[in-house]
């Protein structure tokens, strides 16, 4: 495996595992995080699917306008729920952004007959080349930016005393693992956008 191939396998892989652990979590917690969980797993195994390298599996043209559909249907779900938390806007990015991605990687779509994969850095193929430029460097400033400050996020802090001498939450729900599956999946939509 060199270059394109090695990093679709390991964007898959990494994708992979991030919606496996967003599975995990969806065993505990509130119906709200468990929600929240099951919305990231779907997206971290999608990102996996659209990372496979295409020198090992070429996914059937159809597969694209499924991905189109399930995304686009996630979306629309996120909608109704970003109406009462503004948290939920960065998911709907996230699924509009697997919509997009689906619809310009489709056979026909600017890639020629073929379609299909991420080119995973190809020397020689343009950015743009199945999508749209400028909405393309919106969604990668938009990942740039959330993975800065998912990023800073997750720097240790130091614990302040609360009122009765207890030093914050407990560590048992883990909370900056969320946090780097969300910042990991930003990392994994940065670089896709990267070589759509």
């Amino acid at each position: 495996m060199h270059g394109p191939a090695l990093a679709g396998w390991l964007l898959m892989v990494l994708c992979g595992a991030t919606g496996a652990y967003c599975l995990l979590r969806t065993r505990s917690g509130t119906e709200e995080e468990r929600r929240t969980a099951r919305a990231e797993g779907l997206m971290g195994f999608g990102m996996a699917a659209m990372a496979v390298p295409p020198a090992v599996f070429t996914l059937p043209g159809w597969t694209w306008a499924v991905y189109a559909v399930l995304f686009g249907g996630a979306a629309l779900r996120v909608l109704v729920a970003a109406r009462h938390r503004a948290h939920h806007l960065h998911h709907l990015v996230g699924s509009l952004a697997m919509v997009y991605m689906a619809v310009a990687m489709a056979p026909g779509a600017g890639r020629g007959a073929s379609g299909g994969h991420m080119d995973h850095g190809v020397a020689g193929s343009s950015a743009s080349a199945g999508g749209i430029p400028l909405l393309t460097g919106v969604l990668l400033a938009y990942y740039a930016l959330y993975v800065l400050r998912s990023a800073g996020r997750l720097v240790p802090v130091t614990a302040v005393a609360g009122p009765g001498g207890a030093a914050g939450p407990g560590r048992g729900s883990r909370p900056e693992l969320a946090l780097a599956c969300r910042l990991t999946m930003g990392i994994g939509m940065f670089a896709m956008l990267l070589t759509l």
